[in-house]
């Protein structure tokens, strides 16, 4: 069993957290027809506005998430679990961290979008206790929109 560590990122880690989440993505742009939204940020300028996550296993980072905080809700921007290390809960333990971040804040509800034809989120994020709340196309993207109430 790997040693894994959840932590927050600093400045050095954004070329990592940039290629996780680029590995990660990388499998839905046939299925969408060009680049996932999240493999277009520039992850100095995210690492340094938002609150970010990096997951390590044995000294390696395999897992992000950016979370961006609005007034009423937290925004989970970007969840990626790089392909080699998934299955393992990974996702579901920066999901957790998306909640707890949303509870230390204060704020009531995780809102998030993803792709519409990223099929697996449709079954991993209400597994989660995420709903949809609506469809919309934004930025060129047919998105899916979720949220989940975060009790204090």
């Amino acid at each position: 069993m790997p040693d894994v560590v959840l932590r927050r990122a600093n400045p050095a880690d954004a070329g990592a957290v940039e290629r996780v989440v680029h590995d990660s993505f990388r499998k839905y742009v046939p299925r969408i027809g060009k680049p996932a939204a999240p493999m277009l940020a520039d992850y100095d300028a995210v690492v340094a506005a938002h609150r970010v996550w990096v997951l390590e296993a044995d000294g390696r980072i395999v897992g992000a998430l950016v979370n961006e905080v609005r007034d009423d809700h937290l925004l989970l921007d970007t969840l990626a679990v790089a392909p080699t290390a998934q299955g393992r809960g990974y996702g579901a333990r920066l999901l957790a961290r998306a909640e707890a971040d949303a509870r230390e804040l204060g704020l009531p509800e995780v809102r998030l979008y993803t792709h519409q034809r990223m099929t697996e989120n449709h079954t991993f994020y209400p597994r989660h206790g995420y709903v949809e709340t609506h469809r919309g196309c934004v930025d060129g993207y047919d998105r899916v929109f979720y949220a989940k109430r975060i009790e204090a």
